[in-house]
């Protein structure tokens, strides 16, 4: 089922830091301009090449992991019979896991929690293995694209050189029988001791649970390997300071100055307007959520969720019956639980036309602990600010929206514009493409020796 797109779901998907769509529109600006900065500063030779390195490491690096997990859930979990649906995290409190059991919405997921509960160390070693095995096949697929375009570029280059010099057919007949391997046409370029090409498994040190189970964490992972790869499989030292620049450009805009650009505008909105706004969008936005600011319901909600948090079983069993026990106009169900779930913090599934807590997934408690505090700040904003409900929350989302919107827009304005005219710049020292230069270097030795 196509979710349905609205304002507040485009908001809140360009402000979620753990969300691909981002990350996709950011890249797909870089890819642009790197290779709109390629073809000015070289040829149509060197465009291609730089053309078919972004966008075919963009379907990669988006496309890979997903595609991997598919594949190894089906190869590792299902020989083993354990669902690979459920979330591992759950596993670390035996009391949330027994609890997840008992009140699991279908008899089905209620036994796959069983048998996963008798299996845990099997079930554990297959989620890490499935997280390797899928980081390591999208690196080498990289890797793959990498030879693919290296071979694809040389045989460009040959192919013009050829008609440019205008050989004869005989003599270009007897070079092709005689060249030499592509991987020797750039030995003298890593002769240096850079990377022999053979990969390397990942190392998972540090927070290493973030890694598998935070979609953006889990590229990062992935984009290190692809860098070391590109690094490293620099053909020249050109080619090497280009990726140097648009490697360090990337990292920086793509991972690390979104969070830091939205963190900056929250403290502004609190220091200049007194409001927060570092709720999703989709609560910021919902009216529901608005209403119960405007009768007052919302103190009632904040309270039945305080009461109920004593310990992590009774918030999570508190949230677990809160949403299965609605009726189908969710008339009932506590609103700070019912903005966790339009948060993703709570994810549901559809049992008999009803909303049930799929409890194969985690639940993060301090992030739903976190919607609370959020909520009850912004309540307090309200009470003091001295405005009416509807110029408080136009002055919120507002801001909010705004916020999205020049983050998203200053990072595509740096990759997109700023890192490739720095590249471009960078071109006027050494405006050759040096890869075919390299290239026709050697077209050129080979032919002379031909003739001798």
């Amino acid at each position: 089922m196509i979710p349905t797109i609205t304002a507040s779901s485009v908001y809140s998907v360009l402000g979620n830091n753990s969300s691909y769509v981002p990350l996709a529109i950011k890249d797909v600006a870089n890819s642009c301009g790197l290779t709109t900065a390629s073809y000015i500063a070289g040829d149509k030779v060197e465009g291609k090449d730089r053309f078919i390195d972004e966008f075919g490491t963009q379907i990669i690096w988006l496309g890979g992991l997903p595609f991997f997990n598919k594949i190894f859930s089906i190869l590792l979990f299902k020989p083993a019979k354990l669902d690979s649906k459920i979330d591992a995290r759950i596993l670390k409190d035996q009391n949330i896991l027994k609890t997840a059991l008992e009140m699991a919405p279908t008899e089905a997921i209620k036994n796959s929690l069983t048998n996963v509960a008798s299996h845990q160390k099997q079930f554990k070693a297959l989620t890490i293995a499935r997280f390797a095995a899928a980081s390591v096949a999208t690196t080498l697929s990289y890797l793959g694209l990498t030879k693919f375009r290296h071979k694809y570029t040389e045989e460009q280059i040959k192919k013009d050189y050829f008609a440019k010099q205008k050989l004869n057919q005989k003599l270009n007949n007897k070079f092709e029988s005689s060249a030499v391997p592509f991987s020797a046409a750039f030995s003298d370029v890593h002769k240096n001791g850079k990377s022999d090409g053979k990969d390397k498994n990942p190392s998972f040190t540090g927070g290493f649970q973030d890694f598998i189970f935070d979609p953006v964490r889990n590229l990062m992972l992935v984009d290190g390997a692809i860098t070391t790869e590109r690094l490293s499989h620099a053909r020249n030292p050109q080619d090497f300071f280009g990726y140097v620049l648009k490697e360090g450009g990337f990292w920086l805009f793509m991972y690390f100055a979104g969070p830091m650009i939205a963190k900056s505008f929250e403290k502004s909105a609190e220091k200049k307007h007194n409001k927060s706004i570092d709720l999703d969008a989709r609560v910021i936005e919902n009216e529901t959520f608005k209403k119960a600011f405007a009768d007052g319901s919302i103190k009632n909600h904040l309270a039945a969720f305080k009461n109920a948090d004593k310990s992590d079983v009774d918030i999570y069993k508190f949230v677990v019956n809160n949403i299965n026990s609605a009726n189908e106009e969710k008339s009932n169900v506590n609103l700070i639980v019912n903005m966790a779930k339009e948060s993703d913090v709570i994810e549901c599934i559809k049992v008999g036309g009803k909303e049930k807590v799929d409890t194969r997934r985690f639940i993060d408690l301090d992030s739903l602990r976190g919607v609370y505090n959020k909520v009850e700040k912004l309540l307090g904003q309200y009470e003091t600010s001295g405005e009416s409900v509807d110029d408080f929350f136009k002055a919120v989302r507002k801001l909010k929206r705004g916020a999205v919107l020049k983050n998203i827009g200053a990072c595509i304005g740096a990759l997109g514009v700023a890192v490739p005219a720095i590249m471009l710049i960078a071109r006027h020292f050494s405006p050759e493409y040096q890869v075919k230069k390299d290239i026709e270097s050697k077209l050129a030795a080979e032919a002379a020796n031909n003739h001798q």
